[in-house]
């Protein structure tokens, strides 16, 4: 096993979902491609060049952005991988609003008609998610700090250090 570990660089365990993902994301082309072989590679491609062209330039500069403006911070504190706890929210909410856009926009013209109900609340409820997603995000973010913390003053009082 442990020279599995060291010849794959994971767990078997890994290997498996990994195939599995790949058998069911083939048999889904298959099966797409018997039904319309030009419209999904259309869609295929116009996904490429979107996100290669558009979206991965945006978020990249999005990034490093957050980066450079929030680089400076105090020694006194514990540093914690802060910014993921910025990127998950973000990529969430982002996820949210490509899938949802034409109801949080308003641009939906059918949708009221089928399901009764008003689009003025997507972008209210949209707004909403998001603003619970950075919370939460922003809660764990302090969670973790106040336990890194408390480790910290732990350790120095364990080593005899005063207490800053």
């Amino acid at each position: 096993m442990a020279r599995f570990v060291r010849w794959y660089g994971a767990n078997p365990l890994h290997l498996l979902v990994l195939v599995c993902s790949f058998a069911l994301t083939g048999y889904a082309l298959v099966r797409l491609l018997a039904v319309r072989p030009l419209a999904v590679a259309i869609w295929f491609l116009g996904a490429a060049i979107l996100h290669d062209l558009i979206l991965l330039p945006l978020y990249s500069l999005a990034d490093l952005s957050t980066h450079t403006v929030l680089r400076h911070r105090t020694t006194g504190m514990p540093t914690a991988p802060w910014i993921n706890y910025l990127r998950v929210p973000a990529f969430l909410s982002g996820v949210l609003l490509l899938v949802w856009f034409p109801l949080v926009f308003g641009l939906s013209a059918p949708y009221p008609g089928a399901t009764r109900l008003s689009e003025d609340v997507y972008l209210g409820r949209w707004l909403a998610i998001t603003g619970v997603l950075f919370g939460a995000s922003a809660l764990a973010l302090a969670l973790r700090l106040g336990r890194m913390r408390r480790a910290d003053r732990v350790a120095r009082a364990a080593r005899g250090d005063k207490d800053r």
